[in-house]
């Protein structure tokens, strides 16, 4: 049995896990700074498994790690030879391990994301987005992906080009956007204005990803919840983003007591800022309370996190068997048979 985006969408919700290129970064398999996926091919067995390790603690999508995976990307390395390959296998890597769960088999989602070439003034550089689109939306398509996941636009005339080679290709398209710390898109759209003309336009689902953690991702998703009718995307980033510093670009190397090589704390410096579990858990429940159902956590985000997610939302994923019960543990359990003394020791600490 598979059902469908929709059907997922209308029993209740999509969870989708995100935050492949920092979580593969910290495993040792990708480069920060390019943030390339060039993993796909180098180590397909480190991709996989993360991938199995989100499904198991609740994603309901396997989403193919081709996000930076476009022509400008492969340009800037010099490996533009490596394009197809690379979205090939991140497709194919993604389809086996969707097969190979044990279970309802989970989505699999085709990527596109944000070019770093559109201009809205740039009639050519338009052409070239639609184009790079274009040829990945097609891979996805043969590769057998169920829908398309459009992610991480700053700019609203990106995010519609996107949008429409989605559909042109016959699939279901989710669309999300990323809000700089200006609070507005690049070319002057506010987000929830943004996202009821992509809904407009055709969007099965649209809301907001990455650049901010969840206390200054809310009150935008609250916004776009207002001005849409249909299904709301979000997927913060896990990082204690605040109004002074609304995303995680903006976080000053304040916590750090040695050199960092960046004049901010992103992207490697960020251990210092990092959400908690159980923040996690009460965003995604505040978020789903809401009406927001599809629901995430991007760049930083690890399995434990699509746990609490999962669990926020009433369900109980296999990760679930091993979600933490103190009451066996020597300092602060409750068990009867522990020793007094140490439990003892431990409320006199």
């Amino acid at each position: 049995m598979k059902r469908d985006l929709t059907q997922r969408l209308e029993d209740g919700g999509v969870i989708c896990a995100e935050g492949y290129l920092f979580e593969l970064e910290r495993r040792g398999y990708l480069q920060a700074g390019s943030f390339v996926p060039e993993v796909a091919l180098e180590h397909p067995e480190a991709l996989k498994q993360l991938h199995h390790d989100f499904l198991w603690a609740g994603s309901d999508v396997v989403e193919a790690f081709t996000y930076n995976g476009h022509r400008e990307k492969m340009r800037i390395i010099g490996k533009e030879d490596l394009l197809e390959p690379l979205n090939r296998q991140a497709l194919q890597i993604a389809r086996e391990a969707a097969h190979e769960w044990d279970g309802e088999i989970p989505l699999v989602a085709g990527n596109i994301s944000n070019t770093n070439i559109f201009d809205p003034a740039d009639n050519s550089a338009q052409r070239e987005a639609r184009k790079m689109f274009h040829e990945m939306v097609s891979w996805a398509v043969e590769e057998g992906a169920d829908y398309v996941v459009g992610e991480t636009f700053y700019y609203h005339g990106e995010a519609s080009i996107a949008l429409d080679v989605i559909k042109d290709a016959g699939l279901p398209a989710v669309i999300t956007l990323g809000l700089m710390g200006e609070n507005k898109l690049l070319d002057g759209f506010s987000v929830e204005e943004s996202c009821k003309r992509l809904e407009d336009q055709g969007a099965d689902v649209v809301g907001m990803n990455c650049f901010r953690g969840p206390e200054t991702m809310m009150p935008y998703l609250e916004r776009i919840r207002q001005a849409v009718k249909g299904p709301v995307a979000g997927l913060p980033v896990p990082y204690r983003t605040t109004e002074a510093e609304p995303t995680f670009f903006n976080m000053e190397n304040s916590h750090c007591h040695c050199p960092v090589p960046h004049p901010t704390a992103f992207p490697t410096a960020l251990d210092p800022f990092y959400c908690n579990r159980y923040e996690i858990r009460e965003w995604a429940r505040k978020s789903y309370e809401m009406g927001v159902r599809y629901l995430g956590v991007c760049c930083g985000a690890a399995p434990i996190h699509i746990r609490e997610v999962a669990e926020a939302i009433g369900r109980t994923p296999p990760a679930s068997r091993y979600s933490p019960d103190m009451s066996k543990h020597f300092l602060f359990g409750t068990d009867s048979t522990l020793k007094e003394h140490m439990t003892e020791y431990a409320h006199k600490a």
